[in-house]
Protein backbone atom coordinates (compact mmCIF):
# COMPACT_ATOMS: atom_id res chain seq x y z
CA UNK A 1 0.00 0.00 0.00
CA UNK A 2 1.57 3.49 -0.80
CA UNK A 3 2.02 6.23 1.62
CA UNK A 4 0.50 9.53 0.50
CA UNK A 5 3.54 11.56 -0.67
CA UNK A 6 5.92 8.72 -0.47
CA UNK A 7 6.91 8.70 -4.33
CA UNK A 8 6.27 4.70 -4.87
CA UNK A 9 4.43 1.64 -4.13
CA UNK A 10 6.82 1.88 -0.76
CA UNK A 11 6.80 4.10 2.66
CA UNK A 12 9.33 6.38 2.11
CA UNK A 13 12.35 5.86 5.35
CA UNK A 14 14.50 8.72 6.02
CA UNK A 15 17.89 8.18 7.58
CA UNK A 16 19.17 9.64 10.26
CA UNK A 17 21.54 9.57 12.39
CA UNK A 18 23.37 10.65 16.38
CA UNK A 19 27.63 10.31 15.77
CA UNK A 20 29.89 10.76 18.66
CA UNK A 21 33.13 10.25 19.58
CA UNK A 22 32.71 6.99 21.25
CA UNK A 23 29.52 5.51 19.20
CA UNK A 24 27.39 6.39 15.71
CA UNK A 25 23.37 5.60 16.38
CA UNK A 26 21.90 5.30 12.51
CA UNK A 27 18.16 4.63 12.20
CA UNK A 28 15.41 5.19 9.38
CA UNK A 29 12.48 7.40 10.49
CA UNK A 30 8.97 7.57 8.47
CA UNK A 31 7.68 10.97 6.91
CA UNK A 32 6.15 11.82 10.28
CA UNK A 33 9.46 11.16 12.37
CA UNK A 34 8.33 7.67 13.73
CA UNK A 35 11.72 6.43 14.35
CA UNK A 36 11.56 2.71 12.69
CA UNK A 37 14.54 0.90 12.82
CA UNK A 38 17.52 1.49 14.52
CA UNK A 39 21.41 0.44 15.06
CA UNK A 40 24.20 1.33 17.25
CA UNK A 41 28.28 0.75 16.01
CA UNK A 42 31.56 1.93 17.76
CA UNK A 43 33.27 4.27 15.74
CA UNK A 44 36.61 2.76 16.42
CA UNK A 45 35.54 -0.22 14.61
CA UNK A 46 35.02 1.94 11.19
CA UNK A 47 38.03 3.76 9.25
CA UNK A 48 35.88 6.03 7.70
CA UNK A 49 31.89 7.69 8.47
CA UNK A 50 30.98 6.37 4.99
CA UNK A 51 32.03 2.49 6.21
CA UNK A 52 29.56 2.83 9.27
CA UNK A 53 26.64 3.97 7.52
CA UNK A 54 27.06 1.45 4.51
CA UNK A 55 26.89 -1.67 7.68
CA UNK A 56 23.83 0.07 8.56
CA UNK A 57 22.38 0.45 5.14
CA UNK A 58 23.34 -3.48 5.04
CA UNK A 59 21.90 -3.92 8.29
CA UNK A 60 18.29 -1.73 7.94
CA UNK A 61 16.49 -5.30 7.42
CA UNK A 62 13.55 -4.93 4.79
CA UNK A 63 12.82 -0.88 5.24
CA UNK A 64 13.25 0.63 1.92
CA UNK A 65 16.33 2.40 0.94
CA UNK A 66 16.07 6.24 2.16
CA UNK A 67 16.57 9.14 -0.20
CA UNK A 68 17.31 12.04 2.42
CA UNK A 69 19.44 11.88 5.39
CA UNK A 70 20.09 14.16 8.64
CA UNK A 71 23.16 13.34 10.66
CA UNK A 72 24.17 15.12 14.02
CA UNK A 73 27.41 14.79 14.74
CA UNK A 74 29.72 16.11 17.64
CA UNK A 75 31.98 18.81 15.27
CA UNK A 76 31.44 22.66 14.36
CA UNK A 77 29.82 22.41 11.15
CA UNK A 78 31.02 25.38 9.58
CA UNK A 79 31.17 24.84 5.46
CA UNK A 80 31.41 20.97 2.95
CA UNK A 81 34.29 20.05 5.17
CA UNK A 82 33.21 18.21 8.84
CA UNK A 83 35.89 17.29 11.12
CA UNK A 84 35.12 16.04 14.37
CA UNK A 85 36.83 17.78 17.94
CA UNK A 86 37.10 14.59 19.49
CA UNK A 87 37.31 11.30 16.84
CA UNK A 88 39.50 11.41 13.66
CA UNK A 89 36.79 11.07 11.33
CA UNK A 90 36.29 13.82 8.86
CA UNK A 91 34.13 13.67 5.59
CA UNK A 92 32.87 16.23 3.08
CA UNK A 93 29.28 16.40 2.80
CA UNK A 94 28.67 16.62 -0.20
CA UNK A 95 30.91 13.53 -1.31
CA UNK A 96 28.87 11.45 1.19
CA UNK A 97 25.61 13.07 -0.21
CA UNK A 98 26.96 11.48 -3.68
CA UNK A 99 28.52 8.52 -2.42
CA UNK A 100 24.91 7.27 -1.40
CA UNK A 101 22.69 8.56 -3.90
CA UNK A 102 20.81 10.86 -1.74
CA UNK A 103 18.48 13.53 -2.89
CA UNK A 104 19.30 15.73 0.35
CA UNK A 105 21.57 15.59 3.40
CA UNK A 106 21.39 17.55 6.16
CA UNK A 107 24.50 17.64 8.27
CA UNK A 108 24.05 19.25 11.87
CA UNK A 109 25.80 19.82 15.20
CA UNK A 110 24.99 16.89 17.63
CA UNK A 111 23.34 19.87 20.11
CA UNK A 112 21.65 21.77 17.27
CA UNK A 113 19.93 18.22 16.93
CA UNK A 114 19.15 17.83 20.49
CA UNK A 115 17.96 21.70 20.37
CA UNK A 116 15.47 20.95 17.65
CA UNK A 117 14.30 17.68 19.63
CA UNK A 118 12.82 19.63 22.70
CA UNK A 119 9.33 20.05 21.62
CA UNK A 120 8.92 16.66 20.78
CA UNK A 121 9.50 15.75 23.71
CA UNK A 122 6.49 14.67 25.89
CA UNK A 123 6.68 14.44 29.91
CA UNK A 124 7.35 10.70 29.99
CA UNK A 125 10.75 11.73 28.12
CA UNK A 126 11.84 14.06 30.70
CA UNK A 127 12.21 13.94 34.73
CA UNK A 128 11.65 17.50 36.33
CA UNK A 129 14.87 18.94 38.50
CA UNK A 130 13.27 21.72 40.74
CA UNK A 131 10.48 23.80 40.41
CA UNK A 132 9.46 26.19 37.89
CA UNK A 133 6.91 26.51 35.02
CA UNK A 134 7.70 27.39 31.16
CA UNK A 135 6.70 30.11 29.67
CA UNK A 136 4.88 29.44 26.00
CA UNK A 137 6.18 31.21 23.87
CA UNK A 138 10.02 31.49 24.98
CA UNK A 139 13.48 30.31 24.10
CA UNK A 140 14.49 26.76 24.97
CA UNK A 141 18.10 25.81 26.05
CA UNK A 142 19.65 22.59 26.34
CA UNK A 143 23.38 20.95 27.09
CA UNK A 144 24.83 18.09 27.85
CA UNK A 145 27.86 16.20 28.94
CA UNK A 146 29.37 13.58 27.50
CA UNK A 147 32.59 13.06 25.70
CA UNK A 148 32.41 16.70 25.06
CA UNK A 149 29.67 19.41 26.32
CA UNK A 150 27.06 20.25 24.02
CA UNK A 151 25.60 23.19 24.14
CA UNK A 152 22.57 25.31 21.84
CA UNK A 153 19.17 26.65 22.42
CA UNK A 154 15.86 27.14 20.35
CA UNK A 155 14.34 30.35 19.89
CA UNK A 156 10.37 30.86 18.76
CA UNK A 157 10.11 32.44 15.16
CA UNK A 158 6.34 32.85 14.82
CA UNK A 159 5.08 29.23 14.49
CA UNK A 160 8.17 27.99 14.09
CA UNK A 161 11.61 27.44 15.68
CA UNK A 162 14.96 28.44 15.06
CA UNK A 163 17.90 26.23 16.41
CA UNK A 164 21.27 27.83 17.56
CA UNK A 165 24.40 26.66 16.13
CA UNK A 166 27.20 27.10 18.51
CA UNK A 167 30.35 26.14 20.31
CA UNK A 168 29.26 26.83 24.10
CA UNK A 169 30.54 24.15 25.46
CA UNK A 170 34.17 25.73 25.19
CA UNK A 171 33.65 29.00 26.87
CA UNK A 172 35.35 29.87 29.65
CA UNK A 173 34.64 27.95 33.24
CA UNK A 174 34.32 30.02 36.19
CA UNK A 175 34.79 29.09 39.36
CA UNK A 176 31.62 29.98 41.90
CA UNK A 177 33.78 28.87 45.08
CA UNK A 178 37.09 28.86 46.71
CA UNK A 179 37.49 24.78 46.02
CA UNK A 180 35.98 25.09 42.68
CA UNK A 181 38.64 27.95 42.18
CA UNK A 182 41.79 26.07 43.74
CA UNK A 183 40.18 23.28 40.91
CA UNK A 184 40.79 25.49 37.62
CA UNK A 185 43.69 27.27 39.25
CA UNK A 186 45.38 24.06 39.31
CA UNK A 187 44.12 22.84 35.64
CA UNK A 188 45.06 26.18 34.33
CA UNK A 189 49.01 25.28 35.35
CA UNK A 190 48.63 22.32 32.18
CA UNK A 191 45.90 23.38 29.78
CA UNK A 192 46.04 26.19 27.72
CA UNK A 193 42.16 27.29 28.23
CA UNK A 194 39.95 25.69 31.15
CA UNK A 195 36.75 25.49 29.33
CA UNK A 196 33.39 24.54 30.53
CA UNK A 197 33.98 21.13 28.82
CA UNK A 198 37.10 20.52 30.70
CA UNK A 199 35.62 19.77 33.57
CA UNK A 200 31.60 18.74 32.43
CA UNK A 201 32.48 15.33 30.42
CA UNK A 202 33.62 12.31 30.74
CA UNK A 203 37.42 13.45 30.65
CA UNK A 204 36.20 15.76 32.43
CA UNK A 205 34.92 14.05 35.47
CA UNK A 206 38.37 12.99 34.84
CA UNK A 207 40.17 16.05 35.90
CA UNK A 208 37.85 16.63 38.70
CA UNK A 209 38.80 13.46 40.54
CA UNK A 210 42.77 13.76 39.62
CA UNK A 211 42.81 17.26 40.70
CA UNK A 212 41.30 17.20 43.77
CA UNK A 213 43.65 13.93 44.33
CA UNK A 214 46.58 16.37 44.15
CA UNK A 215 45.25 19.32 45.93
CA UNK A 216 44.25 17.01 48.95
CA UNK A 217 47.20 14.86 48.39
CA UNK A 218 46.08 11.73 48.17
CA UNK A 219 47.11 9.11 45.67
CA UNK A 220 44.84 9.20 42.16
CA UNK A 221 43.43 5.33 41.34
CA UNK A 222 43.28 5.54 38.05
CA UNK A 223 39.19 5.61 37.59
CA UNK A 224 37.06 6.33 35.14
CA UNK A 225 34.32 8.71 34.57
CA UNK A 226 31.92 5.43 34.91
CA UNK A 227 33.88 4.64 38.14
CA UNK A 228 33.71 7.76 39.55
CA UNK A 229 30.26 8.77 39.41
CA UNK A 230 29.26 5.30 40.30
CA UNK A 231 26.47 4.86 42.97
CA UNK A 232 29.10 2.13 45.05
CA UNK A 233 32.11 3.95 44.47
CA UNK A 234 30.92 7.32 45.77
CA UNK A 235 30.12 5.87 48.52
CA UNK A 236 33.47 4.17 49.48
CA UNK A 237 35.64 6.79 48.14
CA UNK A 238 35.12 10.63 49.16
CA UNK A 239 37.38 11.83 46.06
CA UNK A 240 34.70 10.47 43.90
CA UNK A 241 31.96 11.56 45.96
CA UNK A 242 33.68 15.41 46.16
CA UNK A 243 34.36 14.78 42.03
CA UNK A 244 30.67 14.18 41.09
CA UNK A 245 28.77 16.81 43.43
CA UNK A 246 31.31 19.45 42.49
CA UNK A 247 30.48 18.30 38.77
CA UNK A 248 26.88 19.07 39.19
CA UNK A 249 27.25 21.69 41.19
CA UNK A 250 29.27 23.45 38.16
CA UNK A 251 26.74 22.41 35.12
CA UNK A 252 24.45 24.49 36.94
CA UNK A 253 26.61 27.47 37.20
CA UNK A 254 26.91 26.86 33.33
CA UNK A 255 23.09 25.95 32.81
CA UNK A 256 22.27 29.42 34.74
CA UNK A 257 24.47 31.18 32.63
CA UNK A 258 23.01 30.16 29.70
CA UNK A 259 18.90 30.44 30.91
CA UNK A 260 20.37 34.05 31.57
CA UNK A 261 21.63 34.49 27.90
CA UNK A 262 19.34 33.11 26.21
CA UNK A 263 16.23 34.33 28.29
CA UNK A 264 15.53 30.67 28.55
CA UNK A 265 12.19 31.08 30.48
CA UNK A 266 10.46 28.11 28.88
CA UNK A 267 13.03 25.57 30.49
CA UNK A 268 16.59 24.85 30.55
CA UNK A 269 16.90 20.82 29.35
CA UNK A 270 20.08 18.09 30.62
CA UNK A 271 20.68 15.97 27.48
CA UNK A 272 24.28 13.51 26.95
CA UNK A 273 25.14 10.47 27.85
CA UNK A 274 26.29 11.10 31.86
CA UNK A 275 23.70 12.80 33.48
CA UNK A 276 20.57 10.84 33.01
CA UNK A 277 22.75 7.54 34.75
CA UNK A 278 22.81 9.12 37.24
CA UNK A 279 18.99 9.34 38.36
CA UNK A 280 17.92 10.47 41.31
CA UNK A 281 21.42 11.69 43.08
CA UNK A 282 21.32 14.39 40.50
CA UNK A 283 18.01 15.30 41.03
CA UNK A 284 19.34 15.73 44.92
CA UNK A 285 22.33 17.60 43.94
CA UNK A 286 23.85 20.80 44.05
CA UNK A 287 22.53 21.31 40.80
CA UNK A 288 19.14 23.04 40.95
CA UNK A 289 20.65 25.46 43.77
CA UNK A 290 23.67 26.23 41.70
CA UNK A 291 21.65 26.83 38.79
CA UNK A 292 19.61 29.92 40.51
CA UNK A 293 22.93 30.89 42.77
CA UNK A 294 22.63 34.35 40.44
CA UNK A 295 22.34 37.22 43.39
CA UNK A 296 19.97 39.96 41.88
CA UNK A 297 18.70 37.22 39.60
CA UNK A 298 17.93 34.02 41.70
CA UNK A 299 14.31 34.93 41.76
CA UNK A 300 14.23 35.03 37.95
CA UNK A 301 15.98 31.63 37.27
CA UNK A 302 13.92 30.09 40.00
CA UNK A 303 11.26 30.20 38.47
CA UNK A 304 12.54 28.69 34.96
CA UNK A 305 12.38 24.85 35.04
CA UNK A 306 15.02 22.31 34.14
CA UNK A 307 14.95 18.41 33.01
CA UNK A 308 16.90 16.04 32.34
CA UNK A 309 16.54 14.57 28.86
CA UNK A 310 15.98 10.78 28.89
CA UNK A 311 14.74 9.94 25.37
CA UNK A 312 17.19 7.69 24.59
CA UNK A 313 17.02 8.76 20.81
CA UNK A 314 16.05 12.61 21.37
CA UNK A 315 19.10 13.43 18.27
CA UNK A 316 16.72 11.42 16.13
CA UNK A 317 13.61 13.41 16.93
CA UNK A 318 15.77 16.70 15.89
CA UNK A 319 17.33 15.03 12.70
CA UNK A 320 13.76 14.04 11.59
CA UNK A 321 12.34 17.65 12.90
CA UNK A 322 14.64 19.25 10.00
CA UNK A 323 13.86 16.66 7.47
CA UNK A 324 10.19 17.61 7.81
CA UNK A 325 10.72 21.23 7.86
Amino acid sequence: MAVPGGGGSEPETRLVGDVGATNARFGLVSRDGAILNWRTYPCANYPTIDDALAEYLRDRGGFPMPRQAAIAIASAITGDRVAMTNHPWSFSISALREHFGWERLEVLNDFTAQALALPRLGPADRISVGGGAAVPGTPLAVLGPGSGLGVSGLVPNGPRWLALTGEGGHATMTAADDRESAVLGHLRHRLDHVSAERVLSGPGLVNLYNTLTVIDGVPSKGYTAAQITDLGMRGEDKVCAEATAMFCAMLGTVAGNLALTLGARGGVFIAGGIVPRLGQYFVDSPFRERFAAKGRFESYLAAIPTYVVTHPLAAFLGCAALLAD
